[in-house]
């Protein structure tokens, strides 16, 4: 794990020694096991070096191959090793000691841009051609790990962070911010920032995206979208038994792939599906090497009572040791991180993220769960992030729904029975819920008591003058609070990038701070397309939604974990209790902002009144409504503007 940097001047301008000081000098301020550069004629590379992997311990990075004339920077961990090395003929002998570095680089000079298509793995990489006079990288599918950029087919530099690009004495007077990117993150109601890929908050700096190749030359700046999740084909087996066992064997593959490293092995745990069937395949791998798995779990803070209806769960602890104590080979720690709030945490989070953000909501366990990861020596933390979409797919009301719609009647009647003998529900409650779900959005009907999601958050003079819910609607953006189909949902998950790029942003620079690599094998791309080529029949199956992971990890997880259909943890349901101490200050702050003048060009300052005035007083009950959510997020953006403005 590295934070990789470099320049390269296509017009033989030599590069000063200062930008490549002043660029890994901008590093410094994370941990390093050791910090290299190369320098040649026309390009300069760098690379702030984190030992996470065995191989990676005393790394060249970047690393130069003479013989090719190839030099690569490289942010990489790579899961297909073995399937690399045999497609590239490495001996034996030397394959233990390969890099991934250099993996990347003997693949790059065999397939040449079509390299990035053989990777499975999180990277980002640049690579500087001598021979094509050319700069070459990409972004793993998913864009786990970041890359950014300036400058065009004259000058270009790269870095995995923004602040060491602007640290370049040339971009001292580029410092403006996007104006474009700004309407995106305060139009779009969830967490996705903005709608456009290669962008970012400053205008000068941009991003590779996810699932792209760059290349750049004299004539300029180019990319290629490598990667497209798409079901190729329908997976049919014949039982319900080969579907586990190979849902087994590609997760299995998945997550001992990703503990290699030299260090300890952590993951997130809570107390349902994702995270325990990453940790239960995790601590048996791990078990056979003699080794053991640490557990990290947030857990309110003590003074907290739980105000959350009876489907949900704030505090998990019961279900996350009986995760531990069933599968063995845990060592759990439990956290309440009761000096952190949402509040508490915003400058942090800021100079973390380099940009405002919106999930203040688990921001202040995220932040204490690596804090505690590094103290401890962790170089892996596991996650199930994606694992709604991947391997715990499957709804049950959504799945009769599409019965319903195509009319079968058999099945749409033993999936419902089924289904109401187990949630203990009926048949009268049931229906009208499924028949909303199949004909609303064939009929794209609003009833009352949707929720309106139309931007509240932006001026609306600052939304006419960028276009924004144009833009952001011809994205499939959904700003109307019509009800989507999870299928559709579910599909532009893959599809469309902009959902990718939060993830990739905070495990790369809460990793490069504490020295933590966050990796997810549910998101694993064979895992995906897998679970892509699944038909939906094993996903819900007998009125049992996420049906075909809770099968298979049958003697994995015990069975009030793996069975549970009744009730859900829910994170972040103490965030008022644990702000209430700072509640004045938090008001009196959100007060400041809506003040400024030129806060009042960007946010909706008549509607945000409105929503100040009923949060006066701090009821455990607001921190997941859309007041509240409102005014956290104008609080934050005005931060942000404040000390950038």
């Amino acid at each position: 794990m590295s934070a990789i940097a470099g320049i390269v001047h296509f017009h033989k301008e030599p590069i000063s020694a200062d930008d490549g000081t002043a660029l890994l000098g901008a590093l410094r301020k994370f941990p390093a096991d050791d910090v290299q550069a190369w320098h040649g004629e026309q390009a300069f590379l760098g690379c702030h070096g984190q030992w996470i992997t065995p191989e990676s311990i005393g790394e060249r990075n970047p690393y130069h191959d003479s013989e090719r004339r190839l030099t690569i920077a490289s942010d990489a961990i790579l899961d297909n090793r073995e399937e690399l090395f045999e497609a590239l003929g490495v001996e034996y002998g030397r394959r233990p000691s390969t890099t991934d570095a250099q993996l990347i680089l003997l693949a790059y000079a065999k397939w040449g841009e079509e390299a990035p298509e053989r990777f499975v793995g999180d990277f980002a990489f640049l690579l500087w051609d001598e021979r094509e006079r050319k700069l070459f990288g990409a972004r793993d599918f998913s864009g786990a790990r970041t890359l950014y950029y300036c400058g065009d087919g004259r000058r270009f530099a790269f870095c995995t962070v923004m602040q060491p690009l602007l640290s370049l004495p040339a971009m001292e007077r580029e410092r403006a911010l996007d104006e474009q990117w700004l309407a995106d993150f305060l139009a779009i109601p969830f967490t996705v920032d903005t709608v456009d890929v290669h962008s970012t908050v400053y205008r000068s700096i941009r991003q590779v995206p996810p699932s792209h190749s760059v290349t750049v030359r004299a004539s300029g700046v180019s990319f290629r979208r490598y990667s497209l999740l798409e079901p190729k084909s329908t997976l049919r087996l014949k039982s319900n038994a080969e579907y586990e066992e190979a849902l087994r064997d590609v997760f299995d593959r998945a997550v001992r792939a990703r503990l290699r490293t030299h260090l300890r092995v952590g993951a997130q745990l809570s107390g349902g599906l994702d995270s325990g069937s990453v940790v239960s395949f995790a601590a048996k791998a791990l078990q056979e090497e003699q080794r053991r798995l640490h557990t990290f779990s947030y857990v309110p803070i003590e003074r907290f009572a739980d105000w959350t209806p009876r489907s949900r769960v704030a505090d998990e602890t019961p279900n996350i040791r009986e995760t531990i104590d069933y599968v063995g080979n845990i060592e759990g720690h439990f956290m309440n991180f009761g000096d952190k709030s949402p509040y508490s945490e915003i400058d942090d989070w800021l100079d973390t993220m380099e940009t405002p953000y919106k999930f203040y909501e688990n921001s202040y366990w995220l932040k204490g769960i690596f804090e505690e990861a590094g103290r401890r020596g962790i170089g892996v933390l596991l996650t199930g992030q994606r694992g709604n979409w991947t391997i715990s797919w499957g709804h049950s009301l959504d799945y009769q729904a599409t019965l319903l719609q195509r009319l079968q009647w058999g099945r749409l009647n033993r999936e419902m029975k089924m289904y109401v003998r187990q949630v203990g529900s009926s048949r009268r409650r049931i229906v009208p819920i499924v028949a909303k779900k199949a004909f609303r959005p064939l009929l794209n009907i609003w009833t009352p008591g949707d929720e309106d999601y139309h931007p509240k958050l932006i001026n609306p003079g600052f939304a006419s003058h960028t276009k924004v819910l144009e833009r952001i609607s011809s994205e499939r953006i959904n700003i109307t609070g019509k009800q989507e189909s999870v299928y559709a949902v579910r599909r532009n998950q893959f599809q469309r990038l902009y959902y990718w790029n939060l993830n990739g942003m905070i495990g790369t620079k809460r990793s490069l701070r504490h020295r933590v690599w966050d990796r997810d094998p549910t998101n694993d791309l064979n895992v995906i397309r897998f679970c892509l080529s699944v038909p939906e029949e094993q996903f819900v199956q007998d009125g049992v939604g996420r049906s075909l992971i809770r099968r298979a990890t049958e003697r994995y997880l015990p069975d009030r974990i793996r069975l549970n259909q009744r009730v859900r943890g829910i994170q972040g349901a103490d965030g008022i209790v644990r702000m209430a101490p700072d509640w004045n200050a938090f008001v009196g702050e959100a007060e400041g902002v809506l003040r400024d003048p030129v806060m009042s060009e960007y946010l909706n300052v008549e509607v945000l009144k409105g929503a100040l005035s009923r949060i006066r007083e701090p009821k455990p009950e607001l921190v997941f409504e859309t007041d509240f959510r409102m005014i956290m997020r104008s609080l934050i953006f005005g931060r942000f503007m404040k000390a950038h403005t």
